[in-house]
C-alpha cells in the first residue's frame, strides 16, 4: 500500500512543472530505501549524478552517507532517503525558497506515507525546508526540532564533511543521538 501511494506520488513529481527546476530535469530524484523505515534522511536536492540516475545521494556525498548509515547498524535500503527538492538545480546551486515551496507538497505527502519516528535533516537547506529559517547548520546541529510532530535532528550534510573531515565527528555524535532516540543504543 505504501509502495503504491509513493509510486503515484512519484508519477506526479516526475511531470511537475511548478517551478523552473523541471527545465533541468533528466530524472526526478524522488527517494530510495524502505517506506517502512522508522528513520528518514532528508537532503537538499540531487546534483548532476543524481539527476542522471534518479536516485538521491549516489555521488561522493552518497558514499559517505552510506558509510554513516552502515556505522549506525543499518543498510542504505533499510532507511528512507529523500530531498527537499525532487529536481536538481543547475550548477549544483542551492534551491531558492520558491523552488523549495513548490516541491514541499511532495515531501509532506512522502513523510505522511512513510510515517517515520525520526528525521535526520542533512544540511542547512534540509533544515530550512523542514523546520524553517534559523541559525546556520553548525548552530542548529545536534539540537532536536520538530516537523509536523516528528522529531528532527539537524546535522551537517555529507558534502560538508567531505570539505571538512573534522565535522564527521560532529555528525557521528548526532547520529548516535538518533540511535539513542530509537532505542538502538544506551545513553
Amino acid at each position: 500500500m505504501k509502495e503504491q501511494a509513493l509510486t503515484t506520488l512519484f508519477n506526479n513529481a516526475k511531470i511537475c512543472k511548478l517551478c523552473s527546476l523541471h527545465e533541468n530535469r533528466i530524472n526526478c530524484v524522488f527517494h530510495r530505501g524502505s517506506p517502512y523505515s522508522e528513520l528518514v534522511f532528508v537532503g537538499e536536492a540531487g546534483g548532476r549524478t543524481e539527476n542522471e540516475t534518479g536516485e538521491p545521494f549516489v555521488g561522493r556525498s552518497g558514499k559517505l552517507l552510506d558509510n554513516m548509515i552502515k556505522a549506525m547498524g543499518f543498510n542504505r535500503d533499510d532507511v528512507y532517503i529523500t530531498n527537499i527538492c525532487r529536481c536538481s538545480p543547475p550548477n549544483n546551486r542551492k534551491p531558492t525558497p520558491q523552488e523549495m515551496d513548490a516541491c514541499k507538497p511532495f515531501l509532506i505527502k512522502q513523510l505522511d506515507i512513510v510515517k517515520p519516528k525520526v528525521i535526520v535533516a542533512l544540511g542547512a537547506t534540509a533544515i530550512e525546508g523542514l523546520c524553517g529559517k534559523g541559525y546556520g547548520v553548525l548552530k542548529r546541529r545536534g539540537k532536536w526540532e520538530k516537523y509536523n510532530n516528528i522529531p528532527v535532528l539537524p546535522t551537517i550534510h555529507p558534502a560538508g564533511c567531505l570539505r571538512n573531515p573534522e565535522w564527521k565527528k560532529l555528525v557521528w555524535q548526532d547520529l548516535r543521538n538518533v540511535l539513542k532516540f530509537l532505542g538502538k543504543i544506551d545513553s
